[in-house]
């Protein structure tokens, strides 16, 4: 036993300083060292430090001492010879060299197809590095924690050769970043025990090579039949569709049954037809300008997405290809909302039958920030999909002329992901074998681990970025090398007649087939499910082609509306929440008895109460949802007594009925963009979830401007997409300067066209409450923007009594509402939104301006004009009508609602401005400069109209 345990380990008492080495080398990286000595070393983290704490970093005066006492015992009491201590040494230095192939071996792997790189001088990965030499090579040392054999050791000369075949051939492993011992072991095993080489069938290897010969075939038709028209090509990176052939065909396997992808131009044409099975000749249609065209805008065909349903090993899955604009990456959290959705229609908790794939441009991966939102995202409650994985198609060139020194400043264009862990397996693309064994492991990685994953196919683009370019005026020498390149299809042809797979004119026949399949405009993946259906899928017919209308029945009987509010203020026994919340919760229960008027938060819950109890799910998320940004909500409530990461929340709105829908309301990560984009995916995939993202304060809305412009605004006009997303956007000028007065009302009036969608600033509780269950009842779906107050939340004249909950609907224009206004006397109309409309009415006490009427349109687009045009006509004696606004005289709804206000005046009448002073900036960040703007636009309410005059 004793000359066993020899072979093995060299822990006797002449070795101290061996042993100390090997610990040390147990501390920077446990997996370094042979497994009987980390279990042991694993135990020894319980032996106390010197300051009596157990810190895994144990301090070196007590380990020693247990060496020492481990010396003395009867079992080590071997006296080493210097031969021992010799070996033993090496053996520590085996250990660190193969940890060192683990962690940098990526660096030496083969992974560019046109070879430009020499590869870098990595001291670390030399055998001379750790002292040893050729004559140490037939030595034969410990494998124990490697897994390149069943046997027990191996010579170095073996250990070194299997290090090179693993990690440094045409795949390049990136997991040692993995802090999880468990993750990190799966991809040492999977690796190392099939040296990274793949072991195909002929029949799987025939299959792929057609995947190639489809891949190519469609670029090059293309190319011959549309010549010079974009599409940017994928050749150079044809194996990425090898690479989603296997990734469906596997997922399907391991029972994935829905599949979204997200992905920007480059080869988004090769995976709508020869993916998603996307007819031939619909592409061709779309190349002619022959297809149809029903949509009031439409976009180019690289942006179209598609959906189709392919049979897999596994069974039929469901793949859907997401709609995106050219602003690159910014699909990757509309594609994680979107599988989200379908996860919780599913019930699929872990997102074991929904996956979501990423395809990244290398340039694109690493320069825009919406990758990094997004990932961030991956494991956090609200937001989590189960994992990512991520396929990066590099051309090594990025957008047109990038040199890789300017396109990033990290090693690898996929660096980022390491901020949450993932692997990252670099491929050359010219191994079309290769892709397909990372793809297979990316995804048994993603579904054992439910965790993102990264394969990064190395590859090359031959064409410009678009076919219109001449990447050769800036990448001379690149694409003299790409010029000589045969093509990956004919390299991988060319190898299986060799090894005898293929006959010498397989090849050929491959090509005259799919030539074949695209002249006839026949579907080139087989099989098409063209009459399967889902039991999850989701119809949206009933909400489609409806015309606009605003009326919807959002009262609720009294009796409900009591019942309701009883649930959502009664908190469970030995729960204490604090005094303040304490004093919320009384006083809603109150609202509730009739016996004070309701509050802005007091109807928000109303609100979402009345839809979850009626079925509708509500998911409501942003930075500060929970509690609410000016602590209004109070949607989840805090024991004072245990930690709120268990059993110290409750949510009333998750108890208010047997059987209701969910209620989910998520503290978001500090992201706009992501967020926005993910929620915008959810509902884009869930028309009967109310799906609300709240900015902590509006302005912040502009760090996701473009999933505002580019999807919420236009997706409807450019793709039919509906959707029903509503925005709450604080906005209220407080004197709280630039940066937290102004949700930029103005822009999205800007984008409102083609009844896109909802602008609406309701000013009184109940509005609150019909708006958003209008947003639900009505049978059509549509963006809504809420300008949503502050000041308001506590303003006594913004309650609402139960009556206005009992009946009614939003009122998308209210009138004036002091009945001691004589209509015949009123000279002046003053039109606003908003919170000024209580500025307004209280100067108008001071001033008793008693021929002044104030009108307040909650709703500023799509612009009320019947409703506007009533209130109008009650003063058939007003001269003057007056828009007023809190917002500079460039910003706010002026310059939209003007024509929209004078197109309703009586003949005769005139229309003036009142407000701030145009303004590069939303607002002043001084407090006396605020009030005396606010004073000054008030007293021009009311003035002599000045300036800027349309006359009827």
């Amino acid at each position: 036993m004793m000359q066993q345990y020899r072979s093995n380990s060299y822990l006797f008492g002449g070795n101290a300083p061996y042993v100390e080495e090997l610990y040390e080398a147990y501390l920077d990286n446990p997996g370094s060292v042979p497994d009987n000595w980390r279990a042991y070393f694993d135990a020894l983290q319980n032996v106390p430090a010197v300051d009596g704490s157990n810190s895994r970093d144990v301090a070196h005066a007590p380990v020693i001492e247990s060496f020492a006492q481990r010396a003395k015992s009867n079992a080590f009491t071997v006296k080493a010879s210097s031969a021992d201590l010799a070996v033993a040494r090496k053996q520590v230095h085996v250990q660190s060299l193969i940890a060192a192939y683990r962690f940098l071996g990526s660096r030496w792997a083969d992974l560019d197809p046109l070879k430009r790189q020499e590869r870098p001088r990595i001291p670390e990965l030399e055998p001379a590095f750790y002292d040893l030499t050729e004559s140490d090579m037939d030595i034969t040392f410990s494998a124990t924690n490697t897994y390149f054999t069943k046997a027990e050791q191996m010579t170095l000369r073996e250990i070194l050769q299997a290090l090179r075949d693993t990690y440094c051939g045409t795949i390049g492993a990136e997991f040692m970043h993995i802090t999880d011992p468990a993750e990190k072991r799966w991809w040492q095993e999977r690796l190392e025990s099939t040296r990274s080489k793949p072991i195909f069938t002929p029949e799987k290897k025939k299959s792929i090579l057609e995947r190639l010969t489809a891949a190519e075939g469609l670029e090059r038709f293309l190319h011959t039949k549309y010549v010079g028209q974009k599409r940017f090509s994928l050749e150079g990176g044809e194996s990425f569709i090898a690479s989603m052939d296997e990734l469906i065909k596997r997922a399907g396997e391991k029972g994935v049954q829905e599949i979204v992808i997200g992905m920007a131009h480059r080869g988004r044409l090769n995976v709508l037809v020869n993916t998603l099975g996307k007819m031939p000749k619909d592409l061709f249609a779309e190349f002619e300008h022959t297809a149809k065209e029903d949509l009031p805008a439409g976009d180019v065909k690289y942006h179209q997405g598609f959906s189709s349903d392919v049979s897999t090993p596994g069974g039929p899955v469901h793949l859907s290809l997401a709609f995106n604009p050219s602003h690159l990456e910014i699909v990757n959290p509309v594609v994680e909302g979107s599988v989200k959705a379908r996860m919780d229609r599913r019930g699929d908790k872990e997102g074991d039958q929904v996956l979501p794939v990423l395809v990244h441009g290398d340039a694109a991966f690493a320069g825009q920030g919406v990758v990094m939102e997004t990932l961030a995202l991956a494991q956090t409650r609200g937001y989590y999909t189960g994992g990512t994985v991520h396929i990066v198609i590099n051309n090594q060139i990025g957008f047109t002329t990038s040199d890789p020194r300017d396109t990033r400043s990290t090693l690898y264009c996929s660096d980022v992901v390491k901020m949450i862990e993932a692997p990252v397996l670099h491929v050359n693309g010219d191994d079309p074998e290769a892709v397909v064994f990372c793809t297979q492991l990316a995804l048994d990685y993603r579904q054992e681990f439910n965790k993102d994953v990264v394969v990064d196919i190395v590859c090359f683009r031959k064409l410009g970025h678009n076919e219109q370019d001449t990447p050769s005026l800036t990448q001379p020498l690149m694409y003299k090398k790409i010029a000589k390149h045969p093509g990956t299809r004919k390299l991988y042809a060319d190898k299986l007649v060799t090894q005898g797979v293929l006959s010498e004119d397989g090849p050929d026949e491959m090509v005259k087939a799919y030539r074949a399949a695209m002249d006839a405009g026949k579907h080139t993946i087989d099989p098409v499910l063209t009459n399967y259906k889902s039991k999850y899928a989701v119809d949206w017919t009933p909400f489609l082609g409806k015309k606009w209308t605003d009326a919807a029945d959002t009262a609720l009987p009294l009796a409900e509306i009591k019942r309701l509010a009883e649930r959502i203020t009664t908190i469970p026994e030995n729960f204490k929440v604090h005094p303040l919340v304490e004093k919320v919760i009384a006083d809603r229960a109150a609202m509730g008895r009739g016996e004070i008027n309701v509050d802005w938060g007091m109807g928000e819950h109303l609100a979402f109460a009345s839809l979850v109890a009626s079925g509708y799910p509500v998911r409501l998320s942003g930075e500060d949802c929970g509690r609410g940004t000016f602590t209004h909500r109070h949607a989840v409530l805090h024991d004072q007594n245990r930690e709120k990461f268990d059993e110290g929340t409750y949510i009333p709105l998750q108890n208010v009925a047997d059987n209701q829908a969910p209620f989910v309301v998520i503290d978001s990560i500090l992201s706009e963009e992501a967020v926005l984009g993910f929620e915008y995916g959810y509902a884009s995939a869930d028309p009967n979830t109310l799906v609300i993202w709240e900015a902590q304060f509006g302005d912040f809305a502009n760090g996701a401007q473009v999933v505002i412009d580019q999807f919420i605004a236009s997706g409807e006009v450019k793709w039919g997409r509906a959707n029903g997303l509503t925005l709450m956007l604080p906005h209220g000028y407080e004197g709280q300067g630039p940066e937290h007065s102004s949700a930029r009302l103005e822009r999205f009036m800007q984008l409102a066209a083609d009844n896109n969608m909802q602008i609406c600033q309701p000013t009184t509780a109940s509005q609150i409450f019909h708006v958003l269950r209008r947003q639900m009842v009505r049978m059509f779906r549509k963006p809504l923007v809420l300008m949503t107050p502050k000041s308001l939340l506590r303003n006594k004249d913004a309650t609402s009594p139960l009556s206005e909950f009992t009946k009614g609907e939003f009122r998308t224009v209210i009138g004036e509402l002091n009945a001691e206004i004589d209509a015949a006397k009123v000279k002046r109309v003053i039109a606003c939104s908003g919170k000024v409309y209580y500025d307004l009415v209280k100067k108008r006490e001071e001033k008793k301006a008693g021929d002044v009427a104030i009108i307040r349109v909650e709703q500023l687009y799509p612009f009320p004009h019947k409703a506007f045009a009533a209130e109008l006509k009650k003063y058939p004696n007003a001269t003057d009508v007056v828009w007023c606004q809190d917002e500079p005289q460039n910003q706010g709804a002026w310059f939209f609602v003007q024509h929209f206000i004078h197109e309703n005046m009586l003949d005769g009448q005139k229309l003036g401005y009142a407000g701030r002073p145009a303004s590069a900036s939303p607002a002043v960040g001084y407090a006396h400069l605020h009030q005396e703007q606010q004073k000054a636009l008030l007293d021009q309410a009311f003035a002599k109209l000045k300036g800027f005059v349309l006359t009827k």
